[in-house]
C-alpha cells in the first residue's frame, strides 16, 4: 500500500493473532461476528489503530444474521485514509487484517484494500497480491461486489474473485460442498460458471 507507505501486510484468523504480537503492526482491521467479544490478544500488543466491525460471513440473507453491507464496505475502505493520515508518524507500516478463519471476510477487505491502493492494476494482479499474502483466501463474494461498484471496477474485481474461488475448487474439491452447506452456494455456482 505506497500510498500510505504501509511496507507489510498480514492477513490471519483468531488463532494466528498471539504469534503477530511483536511483528510491529502499526494497524488492525477486526472483522468480528457481531456477538464475539473482542480478541484478549492485543492488550499485550504495542501501540497500534483499530478498526472493528462485526457482521456475519454470509453472501445470502439468513435468519438472524447480520449481512455484510455497502456501509462496512465503505468503512473498511475509510480505513485505508487512516493509514495515510497518520504516515507521517511513522517510516514504514504494519497493516494486520483478520477476521475468525483468515479466509473470507478478512481477505475480502485485503482484496479491496489492494484495488483501492493500486487503481492502475487490473484485477488479476491485485488477486495475485492478495494469494501471495494468504494463499487459502477465500473472499466474500458479496463484500466484493459492494467493492467493485464503490471503487468503479465494472464487475472485474468479483469477476476474479470468482475465478480464485474456481482455482481453489480446483485444488480442493470438497470446498465447493463445504461452501454450499454454509450457505453460500451462489459463490460456488458463480465459480463454475466463470469465464477462464
Amino acid at each position: 500500500m505506497e500510498r500510505a507507505r504501509i511496507s507489510l501486510l498480514t492477513i490471519c484468523g483468531l488463532e494466528e493473532l498471539d504469534g503477530h504480537s511483536d511483528r510491529r503492526v502499526t494497524h488492525v482491521l477486526s472483522i468480528l461476528d457481531p456477538d464475539w467479544p473482542d480478541p484478549e490478544n492485543f492488550a499485550r500488543w504495542d501501540r497500534h489503530h483499530r478498526l472493528t466491525l462485526r457482521f456475519h460471513d454470509i453472501v445470502e440473507p439468513t435468519p438472524g444474521q447480520i449481512l455484510p453491507e455497502p456501509e462496512h464496505v465503505e468503512r473498511i475502505l475509510g480505513f485505508a485514509d487512516d493509514l495515510a493520515a497518520d504516515a507521517h508518524e511513522r517510516e514504514e507500516g504494519h497493516l494486520l487484517v483478520h477476521c475468525h478463519m483468515g479466509i473470507s471476510r478478512s481477505t475480502a477487505a485485503m482484496t479491496m484494500l489492494l484495488a483501492q491502493a493500486y487503481p492502475d492494476e487490473d484485477e488479476a494482479s491485485i488477486l495475485g497480491r492478495l494469494t501471495a499474502i494468504r494463499p487459502q483466501a477465500w473472499p466474500n463474494l458479496r463484500m466484493t461486489e459492494f467493492a467493485d461498484a464503490i471503487l468503479g471496477r465494472g464487475g472485474r474485481l468479483s469477476a476474479e474473485v470468482s475465478r480464485l474461488h474456481a482455482r481453489q475448487i480446483a485444488t480442493r474439491p470438497q470446498l465447493a460442498d463445504t461452501f454450499r452447506r454454509l450457505g453460500r452456494a451462489r459463490e460456488v455456482e458463480a465459480a463454475l460458471n466463470v469465464a477462464p
